[in-house]
């Protein structure tokens, strides 16, 4: 069965993956981008999908498999040739585990629990696949024909890029399309907040450390730096970074190398750097917070991201865009009335893409445009107190709609892998458990709640259940 789905399979995505929820989510991901996906239920399975069938373009590898170490798989296929990308997912996630799993010849590295929008990039981006239109369209729309073509030659090149522009315009999803049409796609993006942490930990996440550099220091871990070899690193908020450190990586980015805390090896580096910020970093320099030095080495060429009220002509689409990311069910002129349209021009974005991100989520949960109207024509932040959702009789209803299409969504979700878990341990509801990795109790109440019938006294080698009507 399995062999003859493979050789039906045209560029299908591989997915050796045991928690089912996010077999299902890969599943998905695969098949909204146009691949094929066929489930593997161990390591020796997945092995011998690549041996029956070359058109197979990505594998997605659990390293928690309990069938077989995620890790020696991984190593079998490369030892056999296959280079196909590989995608490897985690729960218990470590910096030795990533760095083994790339050196075993990962391409990409996710830590569970995965966002969907997080699944469906890294599979792109492995895959090397250009983004949806809509993406593309909804990027390009950022900038003018120009610098459209510039950003596209910056990609294919490989100099240091400066991107600045407000909180919530874009700055991180533009880096990563660089990225996504570079020659480095298929190697890491990793991205540092320079402003999230102190300017200590900073420095230990950009170079790592050696055990015993400082107190806390139990083991060796490799920096950000180590880790991104062959791919790109994003320092995100650079104009936040203590001055102190903004010296050590000048010397990094002139010499390609770099070494770890308390360490003496100098290490090679193979990495493009890209920083974003929203800081004036003219002025910084001028007022000593940012070395010119820095400036000058990163800024080789700088893209300046336009906030969104500068870029009135996108709005509308960008609303659009964002109803169809977060699973609209109807077109979204539906939802976009031409009041609303009117009032997403008038408003200011303060919040930029972001805001207008948050807007569109809320939208398709209250289903209340006239709402929304009035509190963008009030002028008031979705971050400010002026903007709570308040509840009106209208809306009530529409709303309670869309959470119960969610909730039946989840309920034939987990049916689907009940059953299927069921089916492979041949109705055996304790095996079944062991599969979907849950208490044997907790099972049994969710055969009950989602009235799963024929669990009591089924011989284990007998024919099937009938399935509940209905699901």
């Amino acid at each position: 069965m399995l062999a003859a789905s493979v050789m039906q399979c045209d560029e299908a995505v591989l997915i050796l993956v045991d928690e089912p929820d996010l077999r299902a989510d890969f599943e998905l991901t695969a098949r909204c981008l146009g691949r094929p996906a066929i489930v593997a239920g161990d390591g020796h399975a997945a092995l011998a999908c690549l041996r029956g069938h070359s058109a197979i373009a990505l594998v997605v590898l659990d390293l928690d498999s309990d069938a077989q170490d995620g890790l020696e798989t991984l190593r079998k296929m490369r030892r056999a040739g296959f280079l196909q990308p590989v995608v490897v997912v985690s729960g218990a996630v470590s910096t030795a585990q990533v760095v083994e799993a790339i050196r075993a010849g990962a391409t990409n590295f996710l830590s569970a629990p995965v966002s969907h929008d997080d699944l469906r990039k890294a599979v792109q981006t492995a895959l090397g696949a250009a983004p949806p239109a809509s993406e593309i369209s909804l990027t390009d729309s950022w900038m003018s024909q120009d610098l459209q073509a510039a950003w596209r030659r910056v990609a294919a090149s490989d100099v240091p890029v400066l991107i600045e522009g407000e909180t919530g315009t874009g700055k991180e999803v533009l880096a990563r399309q660089i990225h996504a049409y570079s020659p480095r796609s298929a190697k890491p993006f990793l991205k540092l907040n320079c402003a999230a942490l102190p300017s200590e930990l900073v420095e230990s996440e950009l170079f790592g450390y050696e055990r015993g550099a400082f107190t806390g220091a139990f083991a060796s871990k490799p920096g950000k730096f180590e880790m991104a070899q062959g791919g790109t690193i994003l320092l995100d908020e650079i104009g936040d970074m203590d001055v102190r450190l903004q010296a050590k990586l000048l010397h990094v980015l002139q010499d390609q190398e770099c070494e770890r805390l308390g360490g003496r090896e100098r290490i090679p580096l193979d990495v493009r750097v890209m920083a974003a910020t929203h800081c004036d970093l003219r002025a910084g320099m001028a007022q000593g917070r940012f070395r010119a030095d820095l400036y000058y080495r990163l800024n080789v060429v700088a893209i300046r991201v336009p906030a969104l009220r500068d870029r009135t002509q996108d709005i509308c689409a960008a609303a659009a865009f964002f109803l169809r990311k977060h699973g609209a069910s109807e077109p979204p002129d539906a939802l976009l009335s031409p009041v609303l349209k009117q009032a997403l021009l008038e408003y200011d974005w303060p919040g930029n893409l972001r805001e207008m991100e948050n807007l569109m989520r809320r939208l398709l949960v209250m289903q209340d445009p006239d709402d929304l109207v009035r509190q963008l024509l009030s002028n008031t932040s979705a971050a400010a107190p002026g903007g709570v959702i308040r509840f009106h009789p209208a809306s009530a209803g529409s709303s309670f709609t869309v959470l119960d299409k969610v909730d039946e969504a989840k309920r034939k979700a987990e049916t689907e892998a009940i059953l299927r878990a069921l089916d492979a341990a041949r109705w055996n509801r304790k095996q079944a458990a062991r599969i979907l990795r849950v208490d044997y109790k907790a099972l049994l109440y969710k055969m009950r709640k989602l009235d799963i019938v024929g669990q009591a006294h089924w011989p284990a080698a007998g024919p099937r259940p009938a399935r509940t009507a209905g699901l």
